[in-house]
């Protein structure tokens, strides 16, 4: 068995989008939970690293976010793995804004978006979510304009063409292995 991650894909997304302000970015985890998949982008893009803390008084309720590091004047990357109805989310981009971010993206790999996620990400101060396909997005999400989803076929498809040949799927980890995979992606 082999694991595939987002965090490749996002990389180069995010070098893609920021090319002309990657001095500017700072890749965001939206709880302490979530600090090593941060750092993973963060270490991929040479961008700093900030955390929102956020307590609870009870489960499902978050009573306050508090962000640790200085965010003001960044471009704010909040990368997660998983988003259902977008409450902590949206409420961690309008703290980042609050204490001085410029911008706040968000970079979710399995966006189930569920409830009144997508009229909740609308709504949000955050400009964009960028989501994977590895969850069928619906209608409503492929309708909301700051929204995008970025595409895992290319890299599963070369994950099993390299398990076919008896090469490295880890490779795949691997910026310079990766981007040929997604240049049709970022040529349109």
């Amino acid at each position: 068995m082999d694991n595939l991650y987002a965090a490749p894909i996002f990389a180069l997304d995010v070098m893609h989008t920021f090319r002309d302000r990657r001095s500017d970015v700072m890749v965001v985890s939206p709880d302490v939970g979530g600090v090593a998949r941060a750092r993973e982008l963060a270490k991929r893009i040479n961008a700093p690293l900030s955390i929102v803390d956020k307590r609870r008084e009870k489960p499902g309720e978050v009573a306050e976010m508090t962000v640790i590091g200085d965010v003001k004047g960044k471009t704010c990357i909040i990368v997660d793995d998983i988003c259902d109805t977008a409450g902590t989310l949206c409420k961690a981009a309008e703290v980042l804004m609050d204490a001085g971010a410029t911008e706040v993206h968000s970079y979710i790999t399995h966006g189930v978006l569920s409830g009144p996620a997508v009229e909740r990400i609308k709504n949000s101060v955050m400009k964009t979510l960028v989501i994977t396909d590895s969850i069928e997005p619906t209608e409503a999400v492929k309708a909301t304009p700051n929204i995008r989803i970025v595409p895992t076929a290319p890299m599963f498809a070369q994950a099993i063409l390299n398990t076919w040949n008896g090469t490295s799927v880890s490779s795949l980890f691997d910026m310079e292995t990766l981007t040929p995979i997604y240049e049709g992606f970022y040529s349109r």
